[in-house]
């Protein structure tokens, strides 16, 4: 599974990728919201218009909390990128921008005569998009 970090590049349409070990529960969405307001403020942004649909681990009652809270500390310090969350309607997958770029993607990136290892398929999906790889976000022990 793989989650579409901010744009580094406006003119370029550079995507920032970050790849999960596991399944994409909320406590995985916090590092990697995380992981995207520290990209965004070294390119000294403020703020994050982050477009989402109702995945269960975006729209959990922790991502919810830890976004709150995050907005707080980034309001009462002055400093770091507020989140501001836009929720798509249920099951509008055509309001979703990034839908068409995962389905081109996904053609020129399997191998439709066999099976690609998870380091292939993360290689290829990174030089497709032509952003450089990041480790996998994982739970810690004491979250799992």
């Amino acid at each position: 599974m793989w989650q579409q970090g901010p744009i580094d590049d406006p003119i370029r349409k550079q995507m920032s990728l970050r790849f999960v070990t596991g399944r994409p529960v909320s406590a995985i969405t916090t590092q990697f919201l995380e992981w995207c307001c520290t990209r965004l403020q070294a390119q000294n942004k403020t703020s994050w218009l982050l477009i989402w649909d109702n995945a269960s681990f975006h729209v959990s009652k922790m991502v919810r909390t830890w976004i709150r809270e995050h907005n707080s500390l980034v309001k009462a310090e002055g400093k770091g990128v507020r989140i501001l969350p836009l929720f798509l309607p249920t099951k509008s997958p055509w309001l979703n921008p990034i839908e068409p770029k995962w389905v081109h993607a996904k053609r020129n990136v399997v191998e439709h005569d066999g099976l690609l290892t998870a380091k292939q398929l993360a290689a290829r999906v990174c030089a497709y998009f032509g952003c450089s790889y990041e480790p996998h976000l994982v739970l810690s022990e004491k979250v799992s």
